[in-house]
């Protein structure tokens, strides 16, 4: 099993897209997945395909111990691809785990048993560093972070690889950086190239090779609550996704995984 964390503080960087596609195309290459929605805008529920105004519960009512793993756990339409759904009201969370003792482990404790039912287990996380974000940290035992090639792309970076430290050194030992995905490539110019180059440089071979290219399909599928792979199978963003997933699965052939 394998569980990881799509983190970047910077909006807008094709975290959420990369959270649902990934795990879609993992399914298609025969893994069991788990996608796991920690932002309280529920995107990723939607774009799986989830009524978030319909839910009983979400992803709020098992970090308050209102419910059990198997109460929140909604099987998408895709076969293999199971989800916890997120809705407004986790955007509350925070400010209620402040008071409780092990804050950064609430979510470690209720989720822990349900792991390793799964092959993969992402965890689409806000885009921010707060008490979300840290118990996710100290829940996985990778990150990815999606990083959009324009000219800001390695500020908002710096932040997050400080918090990334300071999470290893004190909660969790055995999270590590194993993925830098490239999102929101464009060839038409030349700044592109230039962010690609620098964020290899800087980061070596942490970077996936595949690029996700912009692409008009990637951004219309959300709103029909498909991933590409179902929305649009013959498109660069369907082909750049399936790539970025037969890249993690290699991983497995390299890297042993809990």
């Amino acid at each position: 099993m394998r569980s990881i964390a799509l983190l970047n503080q910077k909006g807008g960087v094709g975290k959420t897209t990369t959270a649902a596609n990934l795990s879609a195309c993992l399914v298609m290459l025969g893994k069991k997945v788990l996608a796991v929605d920690m932002d309280p805008q529920a995107n990723l529920s939607v774009h799986l395909g989830i009524d978030i105004y319909k839910l009983k519960y979400s992803i709020y009512n098992l970090i308050t111990g209102e419910c059990k793993p198997d109460d929140v756990i909604i099987h998408t339409g895709i076969m293999g691809l199971d989800i916890i759904p997120s809705n407004i009201d986790l955007s509350g969370a925070e400010i209620e785990l402040v008071g409780v003792v092990g804050r950064e482990t609430v979510l470690k404790e209720y989720m822990g048993d349900v792991l390793d039912r799964y092959d993969y287990v992402l965890f689409d996380c806000p885009p921010s560093l707060g008490l979300l974000t840290i118990n996710v940290l100290t829940l996985v035992h990778e990150l990815f972070i999606p990083v959009q090639t324009e000219f800001f792309a390695l500020r908002g970076v710096s932040k997050l690889l400080d918090t990334y430290d300071v999470v290893r050194k004190r909660l969790n030992h055995n999270l590590e950086i194993s993925g830098i995905i490239l999102c929101m490539y464009t060839s038409r110019t030349r700044l592109g190239q230039e962010v690609v180059d620098k964020v290899r440089e800087h980061f070596k071979d942490k970077v996936f090779n595949t690029i996700i290219r912009k692409n008009v399909k990637l951004s219309e599928s959300p709103s029909h609550g498909k991933p590409i792979i179902s929305y649009a199978p013959g498109s660069h963003g369907s082909e750049d996704y399936m790539a970025l997933a037969k890249e993690v699965v290699q991983q497995e052939k390299s890297k042993k995984y809990r």
